[in-house]
């Protein structure tokens, strides 16, 4: 047994564009067509002009149905084909996959609960004037886009293993670890801008609320503070079943095997440059980032030619020992 022999391995990940082509285009396509037929078949219980827009004080955009019904199938299409596209580009990464079919399908679904919602409350009216409020359809489009979303995304088939196909990079660097000793790193990374954001936007959508007198989008402010939990606080540890980032609520997640090493290194992150933002991410170049902070950051190469990064303190001793126990999980696999 020796350090670095090389491991039987495919040269790429399995692809699975089927699969993102169902659940990022077709079954988008699928909802905004079955949303289309339903609001079309409605038109002639429906008063004209009907309302697209509501303030304050109720309804204050008018428009047809048919208008209403294209413009909301152009947005699905448009997005739709936006996902489908990132996840044929970074078909190797899970993440981007399940972001891409998650992100599709549950807008796709949200635009139609919001399209019929909205239509629902007009059918029988003479004047699209008289009709009620939306609180209950706001309430409804976060409900159904949150589920449609995280169904697409469970559905979303995960990456087989793939061990890397030698031992790790010898450029990359080590900490000195004596064969009998073990050892683990955790910290902990928080996203402060992402807290910020975020916390000015629920204080935003509780006053609109409010303001408008629409309990319905106390159902938005619900999902925000969730996205909150989830994105912005990491527990990040790298121990000998590799390096593992978990949100402070559990979910999401982002693990890499010990076997799938090939080096860990530490880097410089700006997140609007590399990333486009704050949070769970995607590069456009297909890198994988937990991305909660400008600043130094442990980046992954993995096998498949696959990258991961996750912005963290003291991310040089986490990077270092994550080669050192990659080697060691190297030299102890049977021959």
């Amino acid at each position: 047994m020796t350090a670095g022999r090389t491991l039987a391995t495919d040269a790429r990940p399995t692809t699975h564009r089927l699969a993102s082509v169902l659940l990022c285009a077709v079954a988008p396509l699928v909802i905004a067509a079955a949303a289309a037929v339903v609001a079309l078949s409605w038109a002639p219980e429906l008063p004209s002009p009907v309302a697209t827009h509501w303030g304050p004080s109720g309804p204050d955009g008018f428009g047809s149905v048919t208008g209403l019904v294209v413009g909301t199938t152009v947005v699905t299409l448009v997005l739709a084909a936006a996902a489908t596209a990132l996840a044929l580009a970074v078909d190797r990464q899970v993440t981007a996959r399940r972001m891409s079919a998650g992100l599709a399908t549950g807008v796709a679904a949200a635009l139609a609960t919001v399209l019929l919602g909205t239509l629902h409350a007009q059918r029988g009216l003479a004047d699209a004037r008289d009709a009620g409020g939306v609180g209950a359809t706001v309430a409804a489009m976060v409900a159904v886009g949150l589920l449609a979303g995280c169904l697409a995304a469970w559905a979303t088939p995960g990456d087989t293993p793939l061990p890397a196909g030698g031992g790790v990079d010898p450029a990359a660097p080590r900490v000195p670890l004596a064969a009998h000793e073990r050892a683990a790193w955790t910290r902990t990374a928080t996203g402060r801008p992402g807290i910020v954001i975020g916390g000015t936007a629920v204080v935003l959508v509780t006053g609109a609320a409010l303001a408008t007198r629409t309990p319905g989008l106390l159902a938005l402010v619900a999902a925000l503070v969730a996205l909150l939990g989830c994105m912005t606080v990491f527990r990040v540890r790298v121990d000998a079943h590799g390096l593992t980032a978990r949100s402070a609520l559990g979910w999401p997640a982002l693990h890499v095997p010990l076997e799938e090493v090939e080096a860990a290194r530490v880097v410089d992150v700006h997140p609007l440059r590399d990333f486009g933002g704050w949070g769970y991410r995607i590069s456009l170049g297909g890198r994988v980032g937990v991305v909660l902070r400008r600043g130094e950051a442990v980046e992954v190469h993995r096998s498949g030619d696959r990258v991961v990064v996750v912005t963290v303190d003291d991310a040089a001793t986490g990077a270092a020992l994550l080669n050192t126990l990659a080697d060691r999980s190297r030299s102890a696999a049977p021959e």
